[in-house]
């Protein structure tokens, strides 16, 4: 990920041409007025695709707020300048939608816009593919089918990824594969916090849309225990006033029984029921009737989490909220309230559930939540709630997780910066340093009490790098928390060794009372002029002893067993290397 990163920023990819007329009318046949959140975006991405650097810029906004038409505005610049362009989405839908709305937006313009999911029957799939590998295709909307190695783009130029969150790992190894010096545009309404904590620290470009359309209103939501009779009562009052309700129950095994039982309770309701389960046949045509309006209620799984736009739909029953992530039942939430009226979501969860904390948090930041504009909101509280995750795997959770985060900003910038200097995209990994003592070095519960204070001052010792930041964080703590204990100096002390053994060129220190050990990395050419200074210091005379045999090393003899004296030592000895003398 460092490298790909790296090359990136290093490469040079294509750079797309002002506007021109055919852009200019394309925008114009926009119905509404575009607000100024949706301009400023749009600039920025067309700033993006025109200058020399591969974009890559997450589009962050409410849904209803108008990611789709920038992203169409981007998909059709990029055509206009003779590149193909992809559109991902994560469900069949939702990719039938993008497709049926980005041809009706098209007009009379003569693009050949092709569709690639299972929806598509075998023959029309065959050529959509001939066509996209001859570039005859100019713009391939679909599902991950577009990942499928049997589709070979033609002069691909940009890439557009709908709701990245709701893509697997393997997927985005798929998409990073694709995306080395290719325009990557991402939208999403509430970022995982892996994807966000990227765009906070600059890894990635983040335009905001904030602003809702006119004459939209928050959902009225109502997080509770699940009560049969007042969720009965919700659906038939949005019925009595001509609207839809989606009753989300995410269980593909009983889903029929579910709506038997409602039609029961409901006898004069039209009620009708989709999963991803069901044949594409199915599906299309239970979703089919309920746009129509032949349904009163659609009783389903996640299936409709993602983009499918119904503005009859304004209240929504959600079954087992507990079991949800907090930007699934954001996103979930968004599917009412996209038209002028008043919507209701009723989140509920078992009456007497014993709910996790984790559970009970999102819970209560989704009732917290209910302004327009809130999915960045949220996914900075799941941010908080779950940790940015492993951004170098599959892990998402997980606080500890979060500690190596800055040391990957660090190597990120090296390596670009080492990119840049010598134009070599040939990956180096920096130098990483085993430090071995045998004495406690962390921070004591009983000195920062707050799990998350504590964690922030885990990931700002690691992030130590030279002695006057060790010194900074020391201060720091101290004013905040008093004096802190020989356990935290420690800890600051062994972060200082490691980052400077790495620049001085050893791969492994050990600390121990017998003395300090550091060898030499079998990478590295040891500077023994450098050495010899050092053996050659009154101060250092007969307690160095550097050893050629086999693994070279240097052994330092302390003067006394006080470790702290031991461990300031080392960082001066190691200062004198990288300074040579």
């Amino acid at each position: 990920l460092v490298k790909l990163y790296a090359v990136r920023r290093a490469n040079k990819g294509f750079s797309c041409g002002p506007d021109d007329s055919y852009q200019k009318e394309f925008e114009e046949s926009f119905p509404y007025d575009e607000t100024a959140d949706q301009i400023s975006a749009i600039r920025d991405i067309k700033n993006d695709m025109e200058s020399a650097v591969p974009m890559d810029r997450l589009l962050c906004g409410d849904v209803g707020f108008g990611k789709t038409e920038v992203a169409f505005r981007a998909i059709f610049k990029c055509v206009m300048n003779g590149r193909q362009a992809f559109m991902l989405a994560p469900t069949t839908l939702l990719a039938q939608q993008h497709y049926d709305n980005f041809k009706e937006r098209l007009g009379s313009f003569p693009l050949k816009v092709v569709l690639l999911s299972r929806f598509v029957p075998a023959n029309v799939l065959k050529q959509n593919l001939q066509d996209i590998k001859e570039g005859k295709a100019d713009v391939v909307i679909g599902t991950h089918r577009i990942l499928s190695d049997d589709v070979v783009p033609n002069r691909l130029g940009l890439l557009v990824v709908d709701e990245e969150q709701r893509f697997g790992v393997n997927h985005k190894e798929k998409i990073k594969a694709m995306r080395a010096n290719i325009d990557v545009l991402t939208l999403t309404a509430t970022p995982i916090p892996r994807t966000l904590h990227m765009s906070m620290s600059g890894i990635r470009d983040i335009s905001m849309l904030s602003e809702a359309p006119l004459n939209r209103r928050p959902v009225q939501t109502y997080v509770m225990e699940y009560d049969e009779e007042i969720c009965v009562q919700a659906c038939m009052r949005e019925i009595s006033r001509g609207g839809q309700v989606f009753w989300l129950h995410n269980k593909t095994g009983d889903i029929d029984t579910v709506a038997s039982h409602l039609k029961e309770l409901m006898p004069d309701t039209r009620i009708v029921y989709a999963h991803g389960k069901m044949s594409a046949h199915q599906m299309e045509k239970s979703v089919e009737s309920f746009i129509k309006g032949e349904a009163d209620i659609l009783v389903c799984t996640t299936i409709i989490e993602s983009g499918v736009d119904m503005p009859n739909v304004n209240t929504m029953i959600v079954e087992k909220a507990d079991s949800f992530g907090l930007s699934q039942l954001y996103q979930i939430k968004g599917r009412v309230g996209r038209s002028d009226r008043q919507a209701y979501a009723y989140i509920t969860y078992l009456p007497d559930k014993d709910m996790s904390s984790d559970a009970r948090k999102r819970l209560m930041a989704i009732r917290e939540f209910t302004e327009l504009g809130s999915g960045v909101k949220i996914a900075l509280r799941d941010l908080e709630v779950r940790g940015a995750g492993n951004l170098l795997g599959a892990e998402q959770h997980g606080q500890m997780d979060v500690i190596g985060y800055e040391l990957y900003c660090r190597m990120l910038d090296e390596e670009i910066k080492h990119l840049n200097e010598t134009g070599d995209t040939e990956f180096k990994i920096p130098l990483q340093v085993n430090v071995e003592i045998d004495f406690d070095s962390y921070i004591p519960p009983t000195y920062i009490e707050d799990e998350a204070s504590r964690m922030a001052a885990y990931r700002r010792i690691g992030a130590i790098s030279c002695k006057s930041d060790a010194d900074d964080i020391l201060d720091e703590l101290t004013d905040r928390y008093g004096q802190p204990p020989k356990q935290v100096e420690f800890l600051a002390g062994v972060a200082l060794i490691k980052a400077l053994a790495g620049q001085a060129g050893f791969e492994k220190v050990c600390i121990k009372d017998t003395g300090v050990l550091l060898y030499f990395a079998s990478d590295r050419k040891a500077d023994f002029e450098t050495v010899s200074i050092l053996l050659g210091r009154p101060e250092y005379q007969g307690r160095i002893l550097f050893c050629a045999q086999g693994k070279p090393y240097l052994h330092y003899k302390p003067r006394d067993k006080d470790r702290s004296r031991t461990a300031s030592d080392a960082i001066d000895i190691l200062n004198i290397l990288i300074n040579k003398g």
